[in-house]
This record gives structure tokens, C-alpha cells and sequence, in this order.
């Protein structure tokens, strides 16, 4: 009997000694480390960006976990911020999260993203419940049209109560920051005779500079804004976070990013250093929705 229950005891620790964990949480040097320990190091940082893959569901659940941890510790002095709600927008958000408009008002008005009620909701209701101030940082997309076609020069015909949802122009640009000129070089491999359209890499920079002049507008010393955006936007510590660094050097910035990988236990190599941390998340992971969000 002793012989079977040792035999049994040893295919169970064979058996269920391996999890299958959802994602795995590295540092910029590639060492695994705990939530705990990020979650303390973002604690004194001015501003944190969570670099997301729009349709991961572990990166949306994160970002909410991430964000009412830190109120636990941070209270009034947390700020949440998203490209996922554009700037023009943010009269109607402060009018719902301070109760002047019902939830239906607020959703039929707004124009949410498609994935808004699965994936960004819980947010502004975190900001609701917690009465947190909310920063909608993204550019209208009218206006990151206007730049794609006529380049920043086209944004100077703007009323001046247009250009109060705008960063102040003219914007500092620089076409060699690595995630601009890899922009440009993109269009060199979609199958199109037409020369590159040099003003594709400025409407993302619009955005950015956008992002990045609302989030230190609302900064104050003590503060902690946590700013969601897709991981382009922050990843290599350019887009957002070079802009932001044009403006104040000083400021203490930590990045998050999310990727996908077949092997989370051993990601690649230059999955790091693109952040100070990095959310590997299996390959195979459900999606939130079909197609990709820009």
C-alpha cells in the first residue's frame, strides 16, 4: 500500500508541478520579477505609461489592477489618462464622472472605441467610484487626418478654439527618432509604386506631442498620472516619452509594455529594453476583438 501511495504522490507532483500562468512580468534586463516589486517602483514615478496591445484582454485586466493598487496607496494624487478618449472629449467625461450626465449620455455622446465597454470602461468607472480625475490626451482624429494630408502646416488654418485640443504648434519634430523613421520606412513594403507620404510618421508625432502636452498640463508635483495607450506610442522610450522629455527633462517617467510570445519563460532577447517593464503574454491568448486598432 506504501509502494502505490508513493508511486501516486509521485505522478501528482509531476503532473501538476508545471502551471500554465497567464503572463510572466520581466524587467528591462530580461530577470523575471514579481508584481509586488513593479508595483513599488511605480509608486514613486511621476508618470507611469502601460504600453497595451488593444485586443489583449491580460493587459486591460492589468491595467485595472495596476491602477486601483496604486490608489490604495497614491488616493487623490492618482490621475488616469488614455489615448483612447480624445481630447474634445473632455468636457463630456468630467460632466459624467462628476454626475452632470447619466452613463447613456455619456456613451451615446462620446466617441468611445468599439472595445470601450469590454476593455476601458472599468477604467473610467475606477475614476467615477474613487472620483479621479480622468484625462482624455489623444488628438481628434480630425485633425491627425488633417496633418496625414497637408502635413503640420495644415493645422495653422485651425480656429484658435480648435488649437486649445492640440498641442501648441508648431511642435518640435524630428523624423530620425526611430519610431517615425520606421514609419516611413513601412511604406516601402506595401506594395505601392506611390512615393512614401513623409506627413504618415507627423500625424503619429501630432499625436504623441498631443499626448504628451495634456498629461504634464494636468502633472503637479506629487503626483501620478498613469497614461494607457497603445505600446508604439511608448515603446524604446520614444513617441509619448520623448515628447515629454523635450518638455521636462527632470520628470521621473517608468514605461510598461505588453507583447506576445510562443515561449513565455524564455521571451527573445530584444523583447527588452523596450521598457522598464514587460508583459509577456502566450502567443495564443483570446483577443478581445477581430481587428487591430490603430
Amino acid at each position: 500500500m506504501k509502494k502505490y501511495i508513493i508511486l501516486f504522490t509521485a505522478f501528482f507532483l509531476v503532473a501538476f508541478s508545471k502551471d500554465k500562468p497567464a503572463y510572466k512580468l520581466y524587467n528591462n534586463e530580461g530577470k523575471e520579477i514579481f508584481y509586488k516589486k513593479m508595483l513599488q517602483k511605480l509608486e514613486k514615478a511621476d508618470i507611469v505609461f502601460f504600453g497595451e496591445l488593444h485586443d489583449n484582454p491580460i493587459a486591460h485586466w492589468l491595467e485595472y489592477e495596476i491602477a486601483n493598487d496604486l490608489y490604495l496607496t497614491k488616493k487623490g494624487n492618482l490621475i488616469l489618462a488614455a489615448e483612447m478618449f480624445e481630447s474634445d472629449n473632455q468636457l463630456l467625461i468630467e460632466e459624467y464622472l462628476n454626475g452632470l450626465i447619466s452613463e447613456k449620455k455619456f456613451e451615446d455622446e462620446a466617441r468611445l472605441w468599439t472595445n470601450y465597454k469590454t476593455d476601458y470602461k472599468a477604467l473610467i468607472k475606477l475614476a467615477k467610484d474613487k472620483s479621479l480625475t480622468f484625462i482624455a490626451s489623444n488628438l481628434p482624429g480630425r485633425y491627425a487626418s488633417i496633418v496625414a494630408n497637408k502635413g503640420f502646416e495644415g493645422l495653422e488654418k485651425l480656429s484658435d478654439k480648435a488649437k486649445e485640443y492640440i498641442a501648441p504648434l508648431p511642435i518640435i519634430y524630428d523624423p530620425e527618432v526611430k519610431c517615425y523613421k520606421d514609419m516611413m520606412n513601412m511604406q516601402h513594403g506595401i506594395g505601392t509604386m506611390n512615393k512614401p507620404n513623409e506627413n504618415f510618421p507627423k500625424a503619429q508625432a501630432i499625436k504623441d506631442a498631443t499626448m504628451a502636452h495634456f498629461i504634464l498640463q494636468n502633472w503637479s508635483e506629487g503626483k501620478l498620472i498613469i497614461h494607457y495607450n497603445g505600446s508604439y506610442h511608448s515603446d524604446n522610450y520614444e513617441g509619448i516619452i520623448w515628447y515629454i522629455k523635450q518638455y521636462n527633462k527632470e520628470i521621473n517617467i517608468m514605461s510598461i509594455s505588453t507583447i506576445l510570445n510562443d515561449n513565455i519563460d524564455k521571451p527573445d532577447d530584444e523583447s527588452f529594453n523596450i521598457a522598464d517593464f514587460i508583459i509577456v503574454v502566450p502567443e495564443n491568448m483570446t483577443r478581445t476583438y477581430a481587428t487591430t486598432l490603430m
